[in-house]
């Protein structure tokens, strides 16, 4: 069974569509994976009820009680490891987990460790992308699935799905209009990878 580890920061609707999607599609039976934990930085995140109601392992990790970005990736990847099998490595899916990780920590996870960014990279990597779109008069906004690497917001892009910038659009409304679109090509880019694991 390939053992899928999803981090969050905060209320998880990406994590949440991961999760309801692998038990509508049988990932059990038809890819021989499951959502095995999921970890959060914070533990007020709102996810982390979601995903204790689904039956799921959860865990806390502090980032502020480490003394550096590298000792706190250490300890995430020993939780990490918790959830590796000798014989399929665990797949690490970043939804909504708000940190940077050191290039270490996204090195021991190459290619089974995956990001979803809210813009049609390489367009408007970093935060503020739905206003930096629209300031800078985009017809098409969206939202990429890619693979990590020690680059931020880049490496081998997976999947990716595209919005209308609307007349008269805020930032609000046009993420809105791309989390809707998150949630049905994170799912889906993951089971395709999950093929090919």
């Amino acid at each position: 069974m390939k053992n899928i580890v999803i981090l969050i920061s905060g209320g998880g609707s990406n994590m949440a569509a991961i999760v309801r999607t692998a038990q509508r599609d049988s990932w059990a039976k038809t890819l021989g994976a499951r959502v095995a934990a999921v970890i959060s930085n914070k533990a007020d995140a709102k996810g982390l009820i979601f995903a204790r109601e689904q039956g799921i392992a959860t865990e806390v990790l502090d980032h502020t009680a480490f003394a550096s970005r590298e000792e706190f990736d250490t300890a995430l990847a020993q939780l990490i490891d918790r959830f590796d099998q000798s014989s399929e490595p665990v797949l690490v899916v970043l939804a909504g987990f708000m940190r940077i990780l050191t290039p270490g920590f996204v090195n021991r996870y190459a290619g089974r460790l995956v990001n979803i960014h809210p813009s049609l990279l390489p367009a408007f990597t970093g935060l503020q992308t739905h206003q930096r779109a629209i300031d800078a008069g985009c017809q098409f906004a969206g939202v990429t699935v890619h693979q990590v690497t020690a680059e931020l917001d880049h490496g081998l892009i997976l999947a990716q799905g595209v919005v209308p910038v609307l007349h008269g659009d805020t930032a609000d409304a046009l993420a809105a209009r791309v989390l809707s679109q998150e949630h049905l090509i994170y799912p889906r880019a993951i089971a395709e990878l999950l093929q090919h694991l």
